[in-house]
């Protein structure tokens, strides 16, 4: 077994397509990469998956292979991190990653409790999804980024802000009058949810949803703040985003807060737990020094 069997099985399992994986994220034909998906399930001694009308659906077994596949990934990627910096020991890296919208905040906290560290250190920053930032820290593409306690990954974290919820709407909806929405507000108007990739904002505002038993009309779903605050303007439809939202709205979207306990979302940083950089440790033990104050 091949580590290019695995990559190709994780990215037809991601897409639930043959077609889709090799055109769009392998770039090789679909008859090679059927092969390969073959001489995997020869080699496992199962099908991996069924295949469709509807595309390739994951089998219990390819269910169960398709985690470990990942873990064996994550762990070639972060060993061949670990050599090329090992490569260049009179330069320490650091990259940092932050959840898209939240560096605007977070990055000159970061860079003051690294400040002592700035000359002797060559630090970069990205910004991405959620789960793309805790699938970067357990491949060693990242030393520390501010995210969602994600769940699937075997990250350490140390939760620094709690943010409340708020309303997302068109700025001149009728609700855009109102000092606060409530729940029930929210019968009958189109909405745009969080979708399952953005895993743990989606959970809090569902389960908030059934708390409240409201029942809503979710028109589209969304990985993104961007891509819901533009749905939002075109679609005239309500949404529930994090706090930070509000730092980013563009003159056709404004937010209110939700009436009574709203609920919250918390950003943490999160590190890949056998990460020995001094650097991140030396970060970890200065972590009280981001806490916003309340």
């Amino acid at each position: 077994m091949e580590l290019r069997h695995l990559r190709y099985f994780i990215a037809v399992a991601e897409t639930g397509s043959l077609t889709v994986a090799a055109e769009q994220r392998l770039h090789t034909s679909q008859p090679s990469l059927s092969r390969q998906i073959r001489d995997l399930e020869e080699q496992v001694g199962t099908e991996l998956f069924v295949r469709s009308v509807r595309g390739a659906e994951l089998t219990a077994a390819g269910k169960a292979f398709l985690d470990h596949a990942r873990l064996a990934l994550a762990q070639v990627d972060a060993a061949v991190e670990a050599a090329r910096r090992a490569a260049l020991p009179s330069k320490q890296f650091f990259a940092l990653g932050f959840l898209t919208g939240q560096e605007m905040t977070w990055l000159p906290r970061a860079m003051q409790v690294l400040r002592d560290e700035l000359l002797k250190i060559d630090v970069t920053v990205s910004s991405d999804y959620s789960p793309d930032l805790a699938d970067a820290l357990a491949r060693g593409k990242l030393d520390l980024a501010f995210l969602r306690v994600e769940p699937g990954y075997d990250l350490g974290y140390h939760v620094v802000s709690r943010e409340r919820l708020v309303v997302l709407m068109p700025s001149d909806h009728r609700l855009a009058l109102r000092e606060t929405i409530r729940p029930e507000d929210f019968v009958g108007e189109p909405f745009i949810l969080a979708s399952n990739k953005a895993t743990v904002l989606h959970e809090v505002i569902t389960r908030y949803l059934q708390q409240c038993e409201i029942e809503v009309t979710a028109e589209h779903h969304v990985d993104n703040l961007a891509m819901a605050m533009s749905l939002v303007a075109s679609t005239r439809a309500l949404s529930l985003m994090p706090e930070y939202a509000k730092n980013l709205l563009p003159w056709s979207v404004v937010s209110r807060p939700l009436e009574g306990d709203a609920p919250t979302i918390d950003l943490a940083l999160g590190y890949r737990k056998a990460n020995t950089s001094a650097v991140l440790k030396l970060f970890l033990s200065k972590v009280e020094e981001l806490v916003m104050p309340t």
